[in-house]
């Protein structure tokens, strides 16, 4: 008898919480704002597009390039972490295979 009687009590409190946020809606989201909210932004155009980290992986000497190039301050962004990532993960796979002696 409890439990049928606690089911009810939780739909009855879910049916009044939904109808109290459609009841509600207009008043903490003007219609207004929801528009501007749910439009997405117009994305800028970018120029170049950035290489990917297995584009650097399976050109290790231009990601060192990039690399060194950035520490000179002429390359910034994306390119350079995805270039700076893959030389990571190239010199720790050396690494792995000189301690393992393969």
């Amino acid at each position: 008898m409890s439990q049928g009687r606690t089911i009810i009590i939780v739909l009855v409190t879910l049916v009044i919480g939904f109808a109290g946020g459609f009841v509600l809606r207009p008043v903490i989201a003007p219609l207004s704002q929801t528009a501007v909210a749910v439009s997405p932004a117009p994305a800028a155009p970018q120029p170049t597009a950035a290489r990917g980290t297995q584009y650097f992986a399976a050109n290790i000497d231009e990601a060192r390039q990039i690399v060194a190039a950035c520490r000179d301050g002429s390359v910034r962004g994306d390119e350079y972490a995805n270039a700076e990532q893959a030389v990571i993960e190239a010199d720790s796979r050396d690494r792995f295979k000189r301690f393992t002696g393969n």
